[in-house]
């Protein structure tokens, strides 16, 4: 008699701490099991960027903003071809935050914007595509370092194949009221590897008076080549722009543009004064 009554004194002191140890692991299990907090654009953990963040900083990392920002201005000479035909060839003088411009063209013109307005001098030079050229070359050569600029806005796109190569891509777009052309977007693509810019698609809509859909219906591309280095910065020394689309990426090339004599201004000096017997370019 007294067996049993130990047998049934041992299963209830086991059943008991059974049931201690299911109640003191239960609450760790809930614990683990928390869902994990996602940050916008699927960016994962407590201060995880995004993968628009991820994207634009690793691009910003291989072409070295923040050593190109720690320099004043740059310059550089650009020759700028178009369905067979010269465009641009001159020197190109900026701030690296590109507020002040200066542009410097072998007919012997000069185009200045102080941060504020445009200057064309001699006042009768030809003033065709003044304003275009004074902000949409200097654009695609500081594109690196204008990505996380205010107001501009990130989707990130389907991967696309650039020269066989499977490379990220991502849309910029803009604010409203951001720029001379607000309505202009970017589809940039990134390297898989090195995270440089390998080249980015686009629509030009200046001078449109709001109607986008002829830009919409011929966007084009601008692919980045021929790296050369400069105080361990990167940078193309030769554009290839071509006709794209979404479904089929680049097709024909429409132009080239070429880099050369890149060099840091550490003083800018009057470089960007507005310039005498000049006219402002609305």
């Amino acid at each position: 008699m007294k067996r049993i009554l130990y047998v049934f004194i041992a299963l209830g002191i086991l059943s008991c701490n059974q049931k201690k140890k299911e109640e003191s692991t239960t609450p760790e299990v809930i614990e683990k099991t928390e869902k994990i907090p996602v940050e916008p654009d699927s960016g994962i953990g407590n201060g995880t960027p995004s993968l628009t963040d991820h994207f634009i900083q690793g691009i910003e990392k291989a072409h070295k903003k923040e050593r190109f920002l720690n320099h004043k201005a740059v310059s550089f000479d650009i020759k700028i071809i178009f369905n067979g035909k010269e465009h641009l060839e001159g020197k190109i003088t900026m701030l690296t935050n590109s507020t002040k411009i200066k542009i410097d063209k072998k007919d012997g013109s000069q185009l200045v914007y102080d941060g504020e307005n445009v200057y064309l001098q001699p006042a009768d030079a030809n003033d065709q595509g003044a304003r275009f050229d004074m902000f949409t070359w200097t654009y695609f050569f500081g594109l690196p370092y204008k990505l996380s600029d205010p107001g501009t806005k990130w989707e990130m796109q389907e991967d696309r194949v650039l020269n066989n190569i499977t490379h990220s891509t991502a849309k910029l777009t803009f604010e409203a009221g951001i720029g001379d052309a607000p309505d202009d977007w970017y589809v940039v693509y990134a390297d898989p590897v090195a995270k440089s810019l390998q080249a980015a698609a686009y629509i030009v809509t200046f001078g449109n008076d709001g109607d986008i859909s002829k830009a919409e219906a011929d966007p084009h591309a601008i692919h980045y080549k021929d790296f050369k280095t400069i105080d361990q910065i990167p940078f193309a020394t030769k554009w290839e722009f071509y006709g794209w689309t979404s479904e089929k990426g680049m097709t024909d090339q429409l132009g080239e543009a070429t880099i050369s004599n890149i060099a840091f201004i550490e003083n800018e000096g009057n470089l960007f004064d507005d310039p005498e017997n000049s006219k402002i370019i609305e």
